[in-house]
């Protein structure tokens, strides 16, 4: 906000009497934002008639759920060892597109746990873990699986799964563990990472994501093609959104969007990559600001 004198052609001063112009930059419902953010400020308890501008950055306010309608989401995912010349998602497993499929009938998740070699093995007995998704409505859902022996068994009805993590134990997991819908593993939770790193999401019903930003890396020597799929809901294709290259000799990608990407309720996000090198590492993570519809 400027307060301008138009008598003295000078900024407001408080010891004169003039009448002063008040400029406020405001969107189109009359939030007031800022000409670095063109996201609404936040106003204290008075609005706009009694309220003051908060110091804090708005991106802050939204992390601590100051912003009513407003939430966030960092996705971040890495394949552990991508083939040459393969392709696939960037998952916790490798050259392989994420099965999207599995879920074209909702239903529960199992899990089994496994070494790298994929034998059978119970040293992650009693590990309670924790999967993510959206129900049969597209609404976010949780449901917690306590390992007995190699297995568990979920009880909540998944339409689509995009995380899952372990909540206890003294060290990180063991084992390989991997939760399957049906006979296609949905989310894995590689060895010693207690989380799965899936650079997969879907849009819950009732809101739109705004991309904000992406970012990928790659392993020092190699190189890949990367690209943003998105499968706009009711739509049975995915299409690329959003295409990079990544280098290890060149330095890690990172795209910040000038305008954030609309992407509507229930859309699939994918980011796949091609790999030109033997065997290498690849993350990829991307910034979404949910906003209710």
């Amino acid at each position: 906000m400027a307060q301008f004198s138009q008598k003295r052609y000078d900024f407001f001063n408080p010891t004169n009497n003039d009448l002063y112009e008040v400029m406020m930059i405001a969107n189109k419902n009359g939030l007031v934002v800022n000409s670095d953010n063109p996201f609404p400020v936040t106003m204290g308890s008075g609005g706009l008639s009694g309220g003051t501008i908060s110091a804090k950055p708005w991106g802050l306010d939204v992390s601590q759920g100051n912003v009513t309608g407003h939430s966030f989401v960092h996705k971040f995912g890495a394949v552990p060892a991508m083939s040459n010349n393969q392709s696939g998602s960037v998952w916790d497993v490798n050259d392989t597109d994420y099965p999207w499929s599995a879920f074209d009938t909702p239903g529960i998740i199992t899990i089994a746990t496994t070494a790298a070699n994929g034998s059978t093995v119970t040293t992650d007995n009693g590990l309670n873990v924790v999967i993510e998704g959206l129900d049969s409505d597209y609404a976010p859902a949780t449901d917690t699986l306590t390992i007995s022996g190699s297995t568990a068994t979920g009880t909540t009805t998944f339409k689509r799964v995009f995380r899952a993590y372990v909540t206890d134990g003294s060290s990180s997991n063991t084992s390989q563990i991997r939760m399957s819908r049906g006979a296609t593993e949905v989310a894995r939770i590689n060895i010693g990472k207690s989380q799965t790193l899936m650079a997969v999401y879907t849009i819950p019903a009732g809101k739109t994501g705004y991309l904000m930003q992406g970012t990928s890396s790659i392993q020092y020597g190699a190189d890949a093609t990367g690209d943003m799929f998105v499968r706009y809901f009711g739509q049975d294709t995915f299409r690329v959104g959003h295409s990079f290259e990544v280098s290890g000799a060149g330095g890690y990608y990172n795209f910040s969007f000038g305008f954030p990407i609309p992407v509507p309720q229930k859309s699939d996000i994918d980011v796949r990559a091609s790999m030109r090198t033997n065997n290498a590492r690849l993350t990829a993570s991307f910034d979404l600001l949910l906003v209710d519809n």
